[in-house]
Protein backbone atom coordinates (compact mmCIF):
# COMPACT_ATOMS: atom_id res chain seq x y z
CA UNK A 1 0.00 0.00 0.00
CA UNK A 2 1.56 3.49 -0.96
CA UNK A 3 1.18 6.19 1.27
CA UNK A 4 0.45 9.66 0.28
CA UNK A 5 3.41 12.38 -1.06
CA UNK A 6 3.70 15.11 1.48
CA UNK A 7 4.73 17.25 -1.01
CA UNK A 8 1.97 18.66 -3.80
CA UNK A 9 3.13 17.31 -7.40
CA UNK A 10 4.91 19.96 -8.53
CA UNK A 11 5.62 21.42 -5.26
CA UNK A 12 8.44 22.90 -3.70
CA UNK A 13 10.67 19.94 -1.54
CA UNK A 14 10.39 20.62 2.52
CA UNK A 15 12.43 19.08 5.33
CA UNK A 16 10.74 15.78 4.76
CA UNK A 17 8.52 15.29 1.67
CA UNK A 18 8.75 13.36 -1.52
CA UNK A 19 7.54 15.28 -4.80
CA UNK A 20 5.71 13.53 -6.87
CA UNK A 21 7.43 14.13 -10.74
CA UNK A 22 4.61 11.79 -12.28
CA UNK A 23 2.05 9.03 -11.49
CA UNK A 24 3.75 6.51 -9.20
CA UNK A 25 7.45 8.80 -9.43
CA UNK A 26 8.69 10.58 -6.61
CA UNK A 27 11.94 12.46 -5.61
CA UNK A 28 13.47 11.29 -2.44
CA UNK A 29 16.81 13.50 -2.61
CA UNK A 30 18.21 15.92 -0.57
CA UNK A 31 19.33 19.15 -0.48
CA UNK A 32 22.52 21.03 0.46
CA UNK A 33 22.27 24.36 -0.31
CA UNK A 34 25.05 25.50 2.05
CA UNK A 35 27.56 23.64 0.01
CA UNK A 36 30.47 25.67 -1.97
CA UNK A 37 33.15 23.72 -3.17
CA UNK A 38 32.38 20.61 -4.87
CA UNK A 39 34.75 17.22 -4.97
CA UNK A 40 37.63 20.30 -4.17
CA UNK A 41 37.46 21.98 -7.63
CA UNK A 42 33.96 23.06 -8.57
CA UNK A 43 32.27 26.48 -7.25
CA UNK A 44 28.67 25.92 -5.92
CA UNK A 45 27.62 29.49 -5.44
CA UNK A 46 23.81 27.90 -4.98
CA UNK A 47 24.60 24.54 -3.02
CA UNK A 48 23.95 21.02 -5.00
CA UNK A 49 21.05 18.91 -4.99
CA UNK A 50 21.59 15.18 -4.87
CA UNK A 51 18.54 13.76 -6.50
CA UNK A 52 17.39 10.28 -5.60
CA UNK A 53 14.11 8.66 -7.29
CA UNK A 54 11.31 6.25 -6.56
CA UNK A 55 9.27 4.39 -8.87
CA UNK A 56 6.11 2.35 -8.24
CA UNK A 57 5.15 -0.70 -10.48
CA UNK A 58 2.60 -3.14 -9.52
CA UNK A 59 4.40 -5.52 -8.35
CA UNK A 60 7.14 -3.43 -6.59
CA UNK A 61 9.23 -0.03 -6.34
CA UNK A 62 12.51 1.10 -7.17
CA UNK A 63 14.59 3.04 -5.91
CA UNK A 64 17.34 4.85 -8.42
CA UNK A 65 20.33 6.16 -6.30
CA UNK A 66 20.73 7.36 -3.45
CA UNK A 67 22.43 10.74 -1.87
CA UNK A 68 25.58 11.29 0.36
CA UNK A 69 25.83 9.39 3.48
CA UNK A 70 25.96 12.73 5.66
CA UNK A 71 21.99 13.52 4.59
CA UNK A 72 20.70 10.10 4.55
CA UNK A 73 17.94 11.31 7.38
CA UNK A 74 16.49 13.79 4.50
CA UNK A 75 16.67 10.92 2.10
CA UNK A 76 14.97 8.07 4.07
CA UNK A 77 12.77 10.70 5.29
CA UNK A 78 11.42 11.12 2.27
CA UNK A 79 11.09 7.61 1.26
CA UNK A 80 9.13 6.34 4.16
CA UNK A 81 6.30 8.73 2.85
CA UNK A 82 6.17 7.04 0.01
CA UNK A 83 6.85 3.41 0.24
CA UNK A 84 7.62 0.89 2.96
CA UNK A 85 10.90 -0.70 2.77
CA UNK A 86 9.78 -4.24 2.01
CA UNK A 87 8.43 -2.88 -1.08
CA UNK A 88 11.57 -2.48 -2.50
CA UNK A 89 12.48 -5.07 -4.83
CA UNK A 90 15.19 -3.05 -7.09
CA UNK A 91 17.80 -0.23 -6.26
CA UNK A 92 19.81 1.30 -9.78
CA UNK A 93 22.77 2.94 -9.20
CA UNK A 94 23.61 4.82 -12.02
CA UNK A 95 26.48 6.12 -10.69
CA UNK A 96 28.77 4.85 -7.59
CA UNK A 97 30.85 8.30 -6.42
CA UNK A 98 30.13 8.25 -2.87
CA UNK A 99 27.80 11.54 -3.42
CA UNK A 100 25.00 9.07 -5.11
CA UNK A 101 25.76 5.45 -2.93
CA UNK A 102 26.28 7.47 0.69
CA UNK A 103 23.15 5.85 1.94
CA UNK A 104 23.38 2.47 -0.15
CA UNK A 105 24.84 -0.09 2.85
CA UNK A 106 21.84 1.29 4.98
CA UNK A 107 19.13 1.32 2.15
CA UNK A 108 20.10 -2.62 1.31
CA UNK A 109 20.03 -2.85 5.22
CA UNK A 110 16.55 -1.94 5.47
CA UNK A 111 14.85 -3.44 2.39
CA UNK A 112 16.48 -6.73 2.65
CA UNK A 113 14.44 -8.08 -0.49
CA UNK A 114 15.46 -5.46 -2.88
CA UNK A 115 18.09 -6.58 -6.24
CA UNK A 116 21.19 -4.17 -7.06
CA UNK A 117 21.33 -3.14 -10.40
CA UNK A 118 24.71 -1.55 -11.68
CA UNK A 119 26.65 -1.19 -15.10
CA UNK A 120 29.25 -3.75 -15.87
CA UNK A 121 31.78 -2.11 -15.17
CA UNK A 122 30.84 -0.93 -11.62
CA UNK A 123 31.69 -4.30 -9.92
CA UNK A 124 35.06 -3.60 -8.72
CA UNK A 125 34.18 0.06 -7.51
CA UNK A 126 30.94 -1.31 -5.81
CA UNK A 127 33.31 -3.75 -3.85
CA UNK A 128 36.05 -0.67 -3.25
CA UNK A 129 33.52 1.81 -2.03
CA UNK A 130 31.12 -0.01 0.36
CA UNK A 131 32.81 -1.71 3.58
CA UNK A 132 30.13 -4.15 4.78
CA UNK A 133 29.61 -4.66 8.66
CA UNK A 134 30.20 -7.96 10.16
CA UNK A 135 26.58 -8.31 10.16
CA UNK A 136 25.50 -7.70 6.92
CA UNK A 137 24.34 -9.70 4.36
CA UNK A 138 25.97 -11.07 1.16
CA UNK A 139 26.70 -7.89 -1.14
CA UNK A 140 24.79 -9.25 -3.86
CA UNK A 141 24.00 -7.51 -7.46
CA UNK A 142 23.41 -7.60 -11.36
CA UNK A 143 24.91 -6.24 -13.85
CA UNK A 144 23.34 -4.36 -16.72
CA UNK A 145 24.42 -3.36 -20.46
CA UNK A 146 21.95 -1.19 -22.64
CA UNK A 147 18.88 -2.77 -23.71
CA UNK A 148 18.42 -4.73 -20.73
CA UNK A 149 15.41 -4.49 -18.44
CA UNK A 150 13.96 -4.91 -15.42
CA UNK A 151 9.98 -4.90 -14.76
CA UNK A 152 8.07 -3.42 -11.91
CA UNK A 153 4.86 -4.91 -13.26
CA UNK A 154 3.40 -1.81 -15.55
CA UNK A 155 6.66 0.57 -15.18
CA UNK A 156 9.67 -1.30 -17.13
CA UNK A 157 13.46 0.12 -16.42
CA UNK A 158 15.69 -0.20 -19.63
CA UNK A 159 19.27 0.51 -19.08
CA UNK A 160 21.49 2.39 -21.17
CA UNK A 161 25.22 2.22 -20.73
CA UNK A 162 26.85 5.39 -20.84
CA UNK A 163 30.60 5.19 -19.66
CA UNK A 164 33.22 7.64 -18.95
CA UNK A 165 30.35 10.67 -18.22
CA UNK A 166 32.22 10.94 -15.77
CA UNK A 167 33.30 7.81 -14.43
CA UNK A 168 33.86 4.44 -16.42
CA UNK A 169 30.80 3.07 -14.63
CA UNK A 170 27.86 4.95 -15.23
CA UNK A 171 24.80 4.19 -16.76
CA UNK A 172 21.09 6.00 -17.71
CA UNK A 173 18.00 4.13 -16.62
CA UNK A 174 14.85 4.60 -19.02
CA UNK A 175 11.66 4.47 -17.77
CA UNK A 176 9.71 3.60 -20.65
CA UNK A 177 6.47 4.03 -20.06
CA UNK A 178 6.55 7.72 -18.69
CA UNK A 179 9.29 8.84 -20.58
CA UNK A 180 11.31 9.79 -17.36
CA UNK A 181 15.23 9.32 -18.29
CA UNK A 182 17.43 9.08 -15.06
CA UNK A 183 20.48 10.30 -16.57
CA UNK A 184 22.90 10.56 -13.42
CA UNK A 185 25.10 12.87 -13.82
CA UNK A 186 24.32 13.99 -17.59
CA UNK A 187 22.29 16.83 -17.57
CA UNK A 188 22.93 17.73 -13.78
CA UNK A 189 24.77 21.14 -12.81
CA UNK A 190 25.56 21.95 -9.10
CA UNK A 191 22.45 24.52 -8.63
CA UNK A 192 20.33 23.91 -4.97
CA UNK A 193 16.80 25.54 -5.45
CA UNK A 194 13.32 23.87 -3.16
CA UNK A 195 11.06 24.53 -6.60
CA UNK A 196 13.24 21.46 -7.98
CA UNK A 197 11.79 21.85 -11.20
CA UNK A 198 13.58 23.86 -13.82
CA UNK A 199 10.51 25.69 -15.05
CA UNK A 200 10.10 26.75 -11.54
CA UNK A 201 13.45 27.30 -10.09
CA UNK A 202 15.74 30.23 -10.56
CA UNK A 203 18.25 30.78 -13.53
CA UNK A 204 20.71 28.11 -13.62
CA UNK A 205 22.16 28.40 -17.10
CA UNK A 206 25.97 29.60 -16.19
CA UNK A 207 25.44 26.31 -13.64
CA UNK A 208 24.78 23.55 -16.35
CA UNK A 209 27.43 25.16 -18.47
CA UNK A 210 30.54 24.74 -15.80
CA UNK A 211 28.70 22.04 -15.02
CA UNK A 212 29.68 20.53 -18.16
CA UNK A 213 32.66 22.13 -18.47
CA UNK A 214 34.27 20.73 -15.66
CA UNK A 215 32.72 17.53 -15.70
CA UNK A 216 31.87 16.39 -18.90
CA UNK A 217 34.53 18.11 -20.96
CA UNK A 218 37.44 16.01 -20.81
CA UNK A 219 35.17 12.75 -22.09
CA UNK A 220 33.48 14.86 -25.08
CA UNK A 221 33.84 11.70 -27.25
CA UNK A 222 31.81 9.83 -24.88
CA UNK A 223 28.96 12.43 -24.70
CA UNK A 224 28.65 11.96 -28.60
CA UNK A 225 27.94 8.17 -28.20
CA UNK A 226 25.61 8.56 -25.14
CA UNK A 227 23.77 11.46 -27.02
CA UNK A 228 23.35 8.96 -29.71
CA UNK A 229 21.41 6.38 -27.36
CA UNK A 230 19.34 9.56 -25.70
CA UNK A 231 18.44 12.03 -28.38
CA UNK A 232 16.03 9.21 -30.39
CA UNK A 233 14.20 9.01 -26.88
CA UNK A 234 10.76 10.39 -26.75
CA UNK A 235 11.82 12.16 -23.78
CA UNK A 236 9.09 13.78 -21.22
CA UNK A 237 11.27 14.28 -18.35
CA UNK A 238 15.11 14.02 -17.31
CA UNK A 239 16.10 13.67 -13.71
CA UNK A 240 19.49 13.63 -13.22
CA UNK A 241 21.30 13.40 -9.93
CA UNK A 242 21.96 16.77 -9.56
CA UNK A 243 20.36 20.10 -9.89
CA UNK A 244 17.19 21.09 -11.71
CA UNK A 245 14.53 18.26 -12.44
CA UNK A 246 14.42 18.90 -16.50
CA UNK A 247 10.31 18.85 -16.95
CA UNK A 248 10.05 22.06 -19.57
CA UNK A 249 11.36 21.21 -22.79
CA UNK A 250 14.05 19.33 -21.44
CA UNK A 251 14.74 18.30 -25.16
CA UNK A 252 16.97 21.80 -25.14
CA UNK A 253 19.07 19.95 -22.73
CA UNK A 254 19.86 17.12 -25.00
CA UNK A 255 20.67 19.69 -27.73
CA UNK A 256 22.48 21.99 -25.36
CA UNK A 257 24.48 19.20 -24.76
CA UNK A 258 25.33 18.31 -28.37
CA UNK A 259 26.29 21.96 -28.93
CA UNK A 260 28.83 22.13 -26.20
CA UNK A 261 30.42 18.70 -27.83
CA UNK A 262 30.68 19.32 -30.94
CA UNK A 263 33.90 21.52 -32.11
CA UNK A 264 33.95 24.04 -33.89
CA UNK A 265 37.34 24.51 -35.76
CA UNK A 266 37.38 21.17 -37.78
CA UNK A 267 34.05 23.43 -39.62
CA UNK A 268 36.26 26.65 -40.35
CA UNK A 269 39.22 24.33 -41.62
CA UNK A 270 39.55 22.96 -45.24
CA UNK A 271 39.27 19.36 -46.11
CA UNK A 272 42.04 17.59 -44.29
CA UNK A 273 44.03 20.72 -43.58
CA UNK A 274 45.17 21.09 -39.85
CA UNK A 275 46.07 22.75 -37.45
CA UNK A 276 49.34 23.97 -35.09
CA UNK A 277 48.82 26.67 -32.35
CA UNK A 278 52.13 28.26 -31.18
CA UNK A 279 52.03 29.87 -27.40
CA UNK A 280 54.97 32.13 -26.46
CA UNK A 281 56.38 34.35 -24.02
CA UNK A 282 59.21 36.72 -24.47
CA UNK A 283 61.20 39.09 -22.01
CA UNK A 284 63.42 40.43 -24.64
CA UNK A 285 61.90 39.68 -27.50
CA UNK A 286 64.09 36.19 -28.28
CA UNK A 287 61.70 33.41 -27.99
CA UNK A 288 59.43 35.91 -29.81
CA UNK A 289 61.49 35.88 -32.98
CA UNK A 290 61.76 32.13 -32.15
CA UNK A 291 58.16 31.64 -32.18
CA UNK A 292 57.90 33.63 -35.80
CA UNK A 293 60.16 31.47 -37.50
CA UNK A 294 58.55 28.28 -36.27
CA UNK A 295 55.48 29.21 -37.61
CA UNK A 296 57.21 30.46 -41.19
CA UNK A 297 58.88 26.60 -40.97
CA UNK A 298 55.46 25.04 -40.15
CA UNK A 299 53.66 26.78 -42.88
CA UNK A 300 56.06 25.75 -45.80
CA UNK A 301 55.01 22.40 -44.91
CA UNK A 302 51.32 23.33 -46.53
CA UNK A 303 47.87 21.78 -45.68
CA UNK A 304 48.30 23.17 -41.98
CA UNK A 305 47.19 26.34 -40.45
CA UNK A 306 49.24 27.87 -38.23
CA UNK A 307 48.28 30.38 -35.44
CA UNK A 308 50.76 32.48 -33.43
CA UNK A 309 49.42 33.79 -29.55
CA UNK A 310 51.68 36.04 -27.35
CA UNK A 311 50.56 34.96 -24.00
CA UNK A 312 51.70 38.12 -22.09
CA UNK A 313 49.13 39.75 -23.99
CA UNK A 314 45.63 38.09 -22.67
CA UNK A 315 44.01 35.84 -19.92
CA UNK A 316 45.04 32.02 -20.70
CA UNK A 317 41.32 30.56 -19.99
CA UNK A 318 39.91 31.64 -23.60
CA UNK A 319 42.93 29.69 -24.93
CA UNK A 320 41.51 26.42 -24.00
CA UNK A 321 38.68 26.21 -26.60
CA UNK A 322 41.29 27.26 -29.33
CA UNK A 323 43.51 24.11 -28.14
CA UNK A 324 40.32 21.53 -27.55
CA UNK A 325 39.93 21.74 -31.74
CA UNK A 326 43.62 22.12 -32.69
CA UNK A 327 45.83 19.44 -33.32
CA UNK A 328 48.93 20.59 -32.35
CA UNK A 329 50.43 23.01 -30.06
CA UNK A 330 53.80 24.24 -29.39
CA UNK A 331 54.62 26.39 -26.24
CA UNK A 332 57.64 28.59 -25.81
CA UNK A 333 59.08 30.49 -22.88
CA UNK A 334 62.71 31.59 -21.60
CA UNK A 335 64.01 30.17 -18.57
CA UNK A 336 63.14 32.76 -15.62
CA UNK A 337 65.15 31.37 -12.29
CA UNK A 338 65.09 27.87 -13.56
CA UNK A 339 61.16 27.61 -14.64
CA UNK A 340 58.73 28.44 -17.39
CA UNK A 341 57.33 31.71 -17.82
CA UNK A 342 54.08 31.22 -15.31
CA UNK A 343 51.70 32.30 -17.82
CA UNK A 344 53.14 29.07 -19.64
CA UNK A 345 51.67 26.95 -16.33
CA UNK A 346 48.70 28.62 -16.05
CA UNK A 347 47.40 27.43 -19.68
CA UNK A 348 49.43 23.85 -19.27
CA UNK A 349 47.38 23.49 -15.99
CA UNK A 350 44.00 24.59 -17.44
CA UNK A 351 44.37 21.87 -20.18
CA UNK A 352 43.18 19.25 -17.87
CA UNK A 353 39.25 19.87 -18.33
CA UNK A 354 40.03 18.91 -22.07
CA UNK A 355 40.75 15.82 -24.38
CA UNK A 356 44.24 16.25 -25.23
CA UNK A 357 44.56 12.30 -26.30
CA UNK A 358 46.31 11.84 -29.72
CA UNK A 359 47.57 15.63 -30.42
CA UNK A 360 51.42 16.51 -30.88
CA UNK A 361 53.10 19.09 -28.02
CA UNK A 362 56.41 21.09 -28.45
CA UNK A 363 58.40 23.35 -26.60
CA UNK A 364 61.31 25.81 -27.32
CA UNK A 365 62.75 28.60 -25.97
CA UNK A 366 65.68 30.97 -25.04
CA UNK A 367 67.80 30.98 -22.14
CA UNK A 368 70.57 33.32 -20.56
CA UNK A 369 72.11 30.84 -18.32
CA UNK A 370 70.92 27.12 -18.03
CA UNK A 371 67.59 26.70 -19.83
CA UNK A 372 65.70 23.76 -18.16
CA UNK A 373 61.98 25.46 -18.91
CA UNK A 374 61.94 23.33 -22.45
CA UNK A 375 62.85 20.41 -20.61
CA UNK A 376 60.21 21.14 -18.18
CA UNK A 377 57.66 21.67 -20.62
CA UNK A 378 57.94 18.28 -22.55
CA UNK A 379 57.23 16.59 -19.53
CA UNK A 380 54.28 18.23 -18.65
CA UNK A 381 52.82 18.14 -22.18
CA UNK A 382 54.09 14.18 -22.02
CA UNK A 383 51.97 14.03 -18.61
CA UNK A 384 49.12 15.36 -20.79
CA UNK A 385 48.99 12.85 -22.95
CA UNK A 386 50.46 14.67 -25.45
CA UNK A 387 52.76 13.06 -28.04
CA UNK A 388 56.26 14.87 -28.59
CA UNK A 389 57.76 14.17 -31.55
CA UNK A 390 60.21 16.35 -31.87
CA UNK A 391 62.93 17.38 -29.28
CA UNK A 392 63.04 20.66 -27.86
CA UNK A 393 65.01 23.48 -29.21
CA UNK A 394 66.81 25.54 -26.97
CA UNK A 395 68.62 28.89 -28.09
CA UNK A 396 71.18 30.94 -26.00
CA UNK A 397 70.52 34.55 -25.93
CA UNK A 398 69.48 36.55 -29.28
CA UNK A 399 69.26 33.63 -31.73
CA UNK A 400 71.52 34.20 -34.58
CA UNK A 401 70.21 33.53 -38.73
CA UNK A 402 71.77 30.27 -38.02
CA UNK A 403 69.45 29.56 -35.37
CA UNK A 404 66.29 31.16 -36.77
CA UNK A 405 66.87 28.41 -39.63
CA UNK A 406 66.73 25.70 -36.92
CA UNK A 407 63.84 27.14 -35.88
CA UNK A 408 61.96 27.20 -39.11
CA UNK A 409 63.27 23.53 -39.95
CA UNK A 410 62.04 23.15 -36.36
CA UNK A 411 58.90 24.18 -37.32
CA UNK A 412 59.02 22.07 -40.63
CA UNK A 413 59.45 18.81 -38.55
CA UNK A 414 56.32 19.49 -36.01
CA UNK A 415 54.44 20.21 -39.31
CA UNK A 416 55.63 17.56 -41.26
CA UNK A 417 54.58 14.62 -38.19
CA UNK A 418 51.32 16.45 -38.02
CA UNK A 419 50.31 16.54 -41.98
CA UNK A 420 52.13 13.21 -42.91
CA UNK A 421 52.07 11.39 -39.26
CA UNK A 422 48.39 11.63 -38.11
CA UNK A 423 47.30 12.06 -34.71
CA UNK A 424 48.52 8.58 -33.34
CA UNK A 425 47.10 6.52 -30.80
CA UNK A 426 48.02 7.04 -27.07
CA UNK A 427 46.40 5.93 -23.98
CA UNK A 428 43.55 8.48 -23.33
CA UNK A 429 42.59 9.48 -19.88
CA UNK A 430 39.48 7.43 -19.90
CA UNK A 431 41.59 4.21 -20.03
CA UNK A 432 43.81 5.27 -17.51
CA UNK A 433 41.27 6.13 -15.09
CA UNK A 434 39.75 2.73 -15.64
CA UNK A 435 42.57 0.52 -15.52
CA UNK A 436 43.37 2.20 -12.12
CA UNK A 437 40.27 1.46 -10.76
CA UNK A 438 40.18 -2.19 -11.92
CA UNK A 439 43.89 -2.56 -10.17
CA UNK A 440 42.63 -2.08 -6.96
CA UNK A 441 42.52 -5.70 -5.81
CA UNK A 442 39.17 -6.37 -5.95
Amino acid sequence: MTTSSSAAAGGPADDCGAVELAAGVHWIGALDPGLRTFDLILRTANGTTYNSYLVRGDDGVAVIDTVKAELAHDFFARLEGVARYDEIRVIVLNHLEPDHTGALPELMRRAPRAQLYISKRATAMLKALLKPRDDDRPLTYQTVGTGDEVSLGGRTLRFLHTPFLHWPDTQCTWLVEEGVLFSGDVFGCHHCDARLFNDACGDFRFAFDYYYAHIMRPFKRYVVEALKLIEPLPIKLIAPTHGPILRDRPRRYVTRYRELSTPSLAERLDQGERSLIIFYMSAYGSTARMAEAIRTGAEEEGGIRVSLYDLEGGETQPFVDLIESADALALGSPTINGDAAKPIWDLLSSLTVIDLGGKLGAAFGSYGWSGEAVRMIEDRLRGLKLRVPVAGLRIKLIPTDEELEECRAFGRALAGTLVRGGRGRVVEFAELQSATIENLGV
